[in-house]
């Protein structure tokens, strides 16, 4: 008897996830609650176990692929079955299409394709791919239209690499955050000297959390025709990691001690470097800080963690001379920007939170 796995729901509104690693092959013997597949999904990795025993007879889908709760992963006891199609993903969508009128392949083309498809009146389905793989290119949609290409088709060069994993959900998580969010940044400095840099992430999420409570715009977000006003502070910290940029979540910064959020942000980052974080670390952030430590440029422009509206950034912290009452001293400085979401956050209100969360640095014991 043939039993059929389908991706389960993976709770938290999740409608999809990545086929991240296959943890059984075809044709192994395999014991109920083994080890099945790894899925990762925009929040983290998940570990399903087989919810039976028996021979691995057909994996249906490849290891890179999205695909919807309730698509047939992988096939457990029975006679083989055939291959599945090609898994539908956000950067790859499908839909049906042929070069005749049968339709009897399917579309594959990016988001961009598929607008400037939509823009220049042009079905994919009837559009002739000559990208990798089948794929819809920019020049296969404006040659359906009669429109010149922009670039003469040439030949694939260097290595490829299908995006995937965290890399994918960066991709789209900050695609979608330049596309829809019209950022502005303020940059301003800051004297660090008052400040032990070795709590300087604490002292900037509690500095940061103090001051968003006077400044309530920044701590929302915007949801069609409302700007939601949040009275939690829980900031997000950038971590990067062998597979790219995570944000865990500092919960109740503005009530913290310097020592628990030096205990959180520390175990954070850890569990972020091994993968080890849980979803529900990964989720709910109100505003999220960012510093680069040791490869912090003197300034650089960090983007809105959509669905926030802002993002404090600091930056290269070191010994500068500055005019002090009239004479020149050497100072620990260093830049702090903001980059806010101009659509709920106006720009003196954005100035006037940096300035507040360097009086509160500049300020400490």
């Amino acid at each position: 008897m043939a039993y059929s796995f389908k991706l389960p729901d993976l709770g938290e509104g999740l409608t999809e996830g990545e086929v991240a690693r296959w943890l059984v092959a075809e044709g192994d013997e395999i014991a109920e609650d083994q080890p099945l597949v790894e899925i990762q999904t925009d929040k983290t990795t998940v570990e399903i176990p087989s919810p039976a025993a028996g021979k691995v007879t057909s994996i249906l889908v490849a290891e890179g692929d999205v695909v919807p709760v309730g698509t047939v992963l992988v096939v457990i006891g029975g006679d083989a079955a055939e291959p599945a199609p090609p898994a539908a993903s956000n950067t790859v969508l499908q839909a049906q299409a042929s070069v005749s009128t049968e339709r009897p392949a399917r579309v594959q083309a990016t988001p961009l394709v598929r607008r400037i498809a939509a823009e220049l009146g042009v079905e994919l389905e009837f559009v002739t791919p000559t990208g990798p793989g089948g794929r819809v290119t920019e020049d296969d949609v404006r040659a359906a239209a009669g429109g010149a290409s922009n670039t003469v088709l040439q030949a694939p060069e260097g290595r490829r690499e299908k995006v995937r994993g965290v890399r994918r959900q960066i991709v789209e998580h900050l695609t979608r955050a330049h596309r829809e969010v019209p950022a502005v940044t303020y940059v301003e400095e800051c004297d660090f000297s008052n400040v032990d840099l070795k709590q300087l992430l604490p002292a900037v999420l509690q500095a940061t959390a103090l001051s968003l409570q006077e400044f309530p715009e920044l701590n929302a977000r915007l949801e069609g025709d409302e700007i939601v006003y949040l009275d939690r502070y829980d900031l997000g910290i950038a971590v990067q990691t062998e597979q790219g940029l995570l944000v865990p979540v500092v919960r109740g910064c503005a009530e913290r001690s310097l020592d628990e959020l030096r205990a959180d942000v520390d175990a954070l980052a850890e569990k972020a470097r091994t993968g080890k974080l849980e979803a529900e670390e990964l989720r709910g952030s109100t505003f999220t800080v960012t510093s680069a430590g040791k490869l912090a440029g003197l300034f650089v422009t960090p983007l809105v963690n959509h669905p926030e509206v802002g993002i404090l950034g600091i930056h290269r912290i070191g010994p500068r001379p500055v005019v002090r009452d009239g004479e020149i001293v050497v100072r620990q400085m260093g830049n702090v920007s903001v980059t806010f979401d101009h659509r709920v956050v106006d720009g003196a209100r954005a100035a006037q939170f940096t300035l507040a969360v360097i009086a509160r640095l500049e300020a400490s014991a």
